[in-house]
């Protein structure tokens, strides 16, 4: 029996899963190749609309090889994430300009499988989780229509079908899920730019560097409080820590030096915390000033920045506790000291004199402090997210001639003061406040709440943290940004206080996506082992891992199949019970219908063990599967049928 060929219909249903694979995948690839899909896209559709021919080998065989091209230009190779999914995409695209068969269809139908898989190399947000799954129920409705043999289906047919198929598949996928050995660690053998666009803070810091970062509304990490968060002017949570200055950009101590780790005294009961923390591709473990006991997995540095053992690459989450109320280091050893002095020779003369004459009046250390930030709490400094260039002389530009800036150019001209006038400093960066989520009571940190401040030596304190943002804008520690910058507002539309309710709206959607975050991207090795021996009462061995998944696997796939080929009598419709007097008919003449014969595969070898009543077997065949499957059943076809099987003989 010939197998009907793919028609319009079906050509819609697989353009419209095909535009939603691609949706999932515009906005991170090139935009000539976004352009390129949406024509080619159009350009099928047009065609199947109109009845115009297809286009020849003669067109489509340049076509490949200039997308072929496009992606080794702009990817320098046709290998790593970008390029990969990037010509898979193309590809597709290009099948689908000369698919006819159902052959053609099928291929299209997994090859949208596939690059609806490979979103998860890009995000696996709760959001995108939800638009693959509407991606794969349409190809999945789609193959329903052109698997079927008997032509055209109602709409709700398949889309009822491809839904049954997808709820049967859920449990098994629930066991894998819950069962399957999880193992730690990223990817084997992912590509290296599938870490690119990861943003975060830089463990160097120039003028701009972080009010750039400060534009992005991402998400930096969440915050669970055991209790009552601190209250926003103590919430400095601490990255890098940089010493060293070249008259441009600060760096980080070079581990070579092999300094000895600062010591820490502290006061008071701790602040314990969870951190859910994005990938940043880099090492740095934010952690709350300052910390006291450090998330499993991690180093310290000398100057007790926390650092995890590689980049991090994907989502992490981790324990930690701090104590507010401490000294740090009153015992510093003096190479540390003297390279927290180091400036470059005869740069910036008019700051240096500045801070000369500070010293000359007899000022205490403490003294000078106060000086620099009564400077820039009283003169005409302005706090912005779009400073002017500076030239080659940085912070005399800033502090004598623009006056404008972010965090970055407080924090750096503030530390070159007090190290031109003999006090040890330094600058750390990080991120400042956040916002309460008050669905979820965590903490939501982005990256527009990234700062930096100073850390000063002072003789009997130790490094003591001091942020002159906070002089120049007292708002901005206290509110957060958007409440400093109402007219260089950095958060996204819908998580700011000027729209309360779509900002009410916003905070429950990410408290799922937070939910999303620990329940199911969180759930590691480590939780796995924990959740299973929970249920077991004792831990599990690897080996017991293996067998609980085989055997529950196991026991889904016979339950769904159960309710799968159990035949139900009680449970058969009019049309069935009719059509299966004809069966018992002609299993009488010794023709059996076997489990997985079709109405019309059963009927063509029925036809030819009966020769003589051909004609008659095809008639109830062909009204049969019109009335069950293009759903013409009709009272006067009803009876018709009746009629045709009373009188098979």
């Amino acid at each position: 029996m010939r197998v009907k060929e793919p028609d319009i219909i079906d050509l819609r249903w697989l353009l419209l899963g095909l535009c939603l694979v691609m949706a999932l995948h515009l906005h991170h690839f090139a935009g000539w190749v976004a352009l390129s899909i949406m024509v080619l896209i159009v350009w099928r559709y047009l065609l199947a609309h109109y009845r115009r021919p297809m286009p020849s080998i003669f067109i489509l065989m340049p076509l490949t090889v200039l997308a072929g091209l496009g992606i080794l230009l702009t990817y320098r190779g046709l290998f790593g994430r970008d390029a990969s999914v990037e010509l898979l995409a193309l590809m597709l695209t290009l099948k689908l300009m000369e698919a006819k068969t159902r052959r053609d269809f099928l291929l299209l139908v997994f090859g949208g499988y596939f690059l609806t898989v490979t979103t998860f190399l890009f995000t696996q947000s709760m959001a995108y989780g939800a638009a693959m799954l509407l991606a794969t129920f349409t190809l999945t409705a789609t193959l329903v229509g052109i698997s079927h043999p008997n032509g055209r289906l109602p709409w709700h047919f398949q889309a009822k079908t491809a839904a049954i198929l997808l709820a049967q598949g859920a449990p098994i996928m629930l066991a894998l899920f819950l069962l399957f050995p999880r193992v730690p660690g990223p990817l084997w053998g992912i590509p290296q730019d599938a870490n690119k666009g990861m943003s975060g803070l830089s463990d160097t810091m120039e003028p701009g560097e972080i009010s750039e970062l400060t534009l992005s509304g991402e998400i930096a990490f969440r915050v669970q409080f055991e209790g009552k968060p601190p209250p926003p002017s103590q919430l400095y949570w601490r990255g890098p820590v940089l010493w060293h200055y070249d008259g441009r950009s600060w760096t980080m101590a070079s581990p070579k030096l092999q300094l000895p780790t600062e010591s820490l005294q502290v006061r008071g009961s701790p602040s314990r915390y969870t951190i859910t923390m994005e990938p940043s591709n880099r090492s740095s473990m934010l952690l709350l000033d300052m910390p006291s006991l450090l998330p499993e997995n991690s180093a310290v540095s000398a100057d007790l920045q926390v650092l995890a053992k590689s980049p991090i690459r994907q989502r992490i989450r981790y324990q930690a506790s701090s104590h507010l109320d401490y000294t740090l280091a009153p015992d510093a050893h003096p190479r540390a000291l003297q390279l927290n002095l180091q400036i470059p020779d005869f740069d910036n003369p008019q700051s240096r004199a500045l801070a000369q004459s500070w010293v000359d009046t007899g000022k205490s250390p403490e003294d000078i402090v106060q000086t620099a930030l009564t400077m820039f709490r009283e003169q005409e400094f302005i706090y912005t997210l779009r400073p002017p260039r500076l030239g080659k002389e940085p912070v005399d530009d800033f502090l004598f001639n623009t006056r404008r800036g972010f965090c970055e150019h407080y924090a750096g001209s503030f530390v070159y003061l007090m190290r031109a006038a003999g006090v040890p400093a330094r600058v750390v960066t990080g991120y400042q406040g956040g916002e309460l989520n008050p669905v979820g009571e965590y903490l939501i940190v982005r990256q527009s709440d990234a700062h930096a401040w100073a850390e000063v030596w002072l003789e009997g304190k130790g490094w003591v943290r001091v942020d002159p943002t906070g002089a120049v804008s007292p708002s901005r520690i206290e509110y957060g940004i958007e409440t400093a910058m109402p007219n260089e507002n950095p958060l996204p539309l819908l998580a700011r206080n000027s729209y309360p309710l779509i900002k009410k709206m916003y905070l429950n959607l990410d408290a799922i996506d937070n939910a999303w975050n620990h329940w199911v991207l969180d759930y590691n090795q480590k939780r796995q082992m924990e959740f299973l021996s929970s249920l077991a009462g004792s831990k599990l061995s690897w080996q017991e891992l293996a067998i609980a998944m085989i055997v529950a696997v196991g026991a889904v796939g016979m339950f769904l199949s159960y309710f799968i080929i159990r035949e139900n009598p009680a449970k058969k419709d009019e049309l069935q019970r009719i059509y299966a007097t004809f069966l018992r008919k002609l299993q009488r003449k010794g023709i059996m219908r076997q489990p997985q014969e079709g109405p019309l595969d059963f009927g063509e070898r029925a036809s030819q063990a009966l020769p003589s009543q051909a004609a008659q077997i095809h008639r109830i065949t062909d009204l049969y599967t019109q009335m069950r499957y293009r759903n013409r059943k009709t009272t006067e076809s009803t009876e018709l049928l009746k009629w045709l099987i009373k009188t098979f003989k």
